[in-house]
């Protein structure tokens, strides 16, 4: 069973269906999650300049010191492959007038590896071939369906708990092994490039089965997010920066300059950071993206980013776009080994959910989708290679439940995406996580009565999320990569580990979380 339909859950979908029965599962429709809104592209060391073991540095560099070295390099060597493979699936990456399959550079890589389909399309393109395959694969899907448990039995993972959030039909369904896809949790904050139901399900539900969970105080906010009145949080591609866009105030100055050299270039938390930072004083809701200097290549390289602005009333062809940090990718999770088994026999996690240890600290652009693909192969690989022995896929109707949803709950979740956003944002302090952690207790004793019971379900296990992430960041005394305290605002050496968190157990200091396999 595939708990996901992105980037991750296919690629383990479409290596497991020749070689057993597959089962995918999806919260909503297999093509609305992240992976369709994927912009900046795919990295690989395929350019004659490049090689594997450049990848690997620029991505240690980016994660501050916490990267695990082996996954890493799993990572960069298998990425040449894995992106000829999506060629051989159908992905067109972009090429130029030769006929060469075009790379760019962004932040804080040192060459251009950064492949690209459909311009600005990249997730999308990669998302329909994927699913495309997926309707050849014999896979059976099931969407719109939200999986409220996993079902544990001889000392492992043996299945998951699901409920119809339309009917409220219920069912135990079985199987030899499941593999966690479920994406991030950035929609726990107010201001985030997610889709609403990116909320850390997939973290909650493994740390209830006994999973263990390192580094989710590092979540990244991209740094440039459309930020207009009544617009959505549309992502504006880290690309546009690389192809020549210039980060401003509202008077035209290059502030970025002033906290790192690399500028516009400099890596994602470093400009997330320093645009909250002008914007805080200087009281704006937003500085500006300043693309004028791209000229007409804008358009051609960016049409959905050009479209959409435009659609909103902002011709980044012409004016600056109005911007502000976000929160965008979930770094930490459940820790995995090289091959996707977490620290609960027949459980597998991939993707965002997962921590495999190729962000460290904080995630080198465009190297999501690719950790997606390698390790959504190798999850599945091994999950097949472990099924001997384990139960065959049965399913057991539960009793139906009530699922209609109040506007009480809905409340509630604003009310915890406010406090993430305010307390656990972009800098946090000691007392502001302190008190952000006792409300979510809080929320948890005193907003339940009367819920329905899906909504109560999903409320605890976005509450589960959220206090981890919350107890993670309070822990960890120091700012190191996407996670940075005010209080404690340089880097500290004893604190070059990772931090891993078990139910009934707390926090415990582990220097490598896999060594726990």
């Amino acid at each position: 069973m595939v708990v996901g339909g992105g980037v991750a859950g296919l690629a383990a979908v479409l290596t497991a269906a020749p070689r057993a029965r597959v089962l995918v599962v999806s919260k909503g429709s297999t093509d609305d999650g992240c992976t369709a809104a994927a912009q900046g592209g795919i990295a690989a060391a395929v350019g004659p300049d490049d090689s594997p073991e450049l990848h690997f540095e620029d991505t240690m560099a980016a994660g501050r010191g916490l990267c695990d070295e082996r996954a890493v390099r799993q990572m960069v060597e298998e990425a040449p492959a894995r992106v000829a493979q999506l060629a051989d699936w159908g992905v067109a990456f972009d090429r130029n007038a030769d006929g060469v399959v075009d790379l760019h550079r962004e932040a804080a890589h040192s060459r251009a590896r950064v492949l690209h389909a459909r311009g600005d399309a990249t997730g999308a393109a990669i998302e329909a071939a994927l699913l495309q395959r997926l309707h050849e694969s014999g896979a059976t899907v099931l969407q719109d369906q939200v999986v409220t448990g996993l079902v544990l039995h001889g000392g492992g993972c043996a299945g998951v708990e699901l409920c119809d959030p339309a009917s409220g039909e219920r069912a135990r369904v079985t199987a030899g092994a499941v593999i966690l896809a479920t994406g991030g949790a950035s929609a726990l904050w107010r201001h985030t490039t997610n889709p609403a139901g990116a909320t850390g399900d997939g973290i909650a539900l493994a740390y209830e089965a006994g999973a263990d969970i390192a580094d989710v105080e590092f979540i990244q906010f991209h740094p440039t997010v459309l930020a207009l009145a009544g617009a959505p949080a549309f992502l504006i591609s880290e690309a546009v920066r690389g192809e020549g866009g210039l980060v401003v105030d509202a008077d035209g100055r290059r502030f970025l300059q002033d906290a790192d050299p690399r500028g516009e270039l400099a890596p994602r938390d470093i400009v997330a950071r320093s645009i909250w930072e002008e914007m805080a004083r200087s009281g704006s809701a937003s500085v500006f993206l300043d693309c004028r200097g791209v000229g007409a290549r804008l358009a051609e390289r960016f049409p959905t980013i050009v479209a959409t602005c435009r659609s909103h009333g902002v011709d980044p062809v012409e004016q600056p776009i109005p911007i502000a940090p976000a929160a965008h990718y979930t770094i930490g999770g459940v820790v995995t080994d090289l091959d996707g088994a977490t620290t609960v026999p027949g459980l597998y996690a991939c993707g965002e959910v997962a921590r495999t240890g190729v962000h460290g600290a904080n995630r080198l652009a465009s190297n999501s989708l690719l950790e997606g693909l390698v390790f959504g192969r190798r999850a599945a690989l091994a999950a097949v290679a472990g099924l001997a022995g384990r139960r065959a896929g049965s399913v057991t109707e539960l009793p139906a439940v009530a699922v209609e949803t109040r506007l009480a709950d809905l409340a509630a979740e604003q009310e915890l995406r406010e406090l993430m956003w305010s307390a656990c944002g972009i800098s946090r302090t000691g007392p502001a996580l302190t008190a952000a952690g006792a409300v979510i207790a809080q929320m948890g004793e005193e907003g339940e009565e009367g819920m329905a019971w899906l909504a109560l379900r999903r409320g605890r296990l976005a509450r589960t999320a959220a206090r981890l992430i919350v107890e993670a960041a309070l822990y960890r005394e120091e700012s190191r990569g996407a996670h940075h305290r005010g209080d404690f605002p340089t880097s500290i050496d004893r604190w070059r580990v990772s931090h891993v968190m078990r139910e009934q157990r707390g926090v415990e200091v582990v220097h490598d979380p896999a060594a726990h396999h």
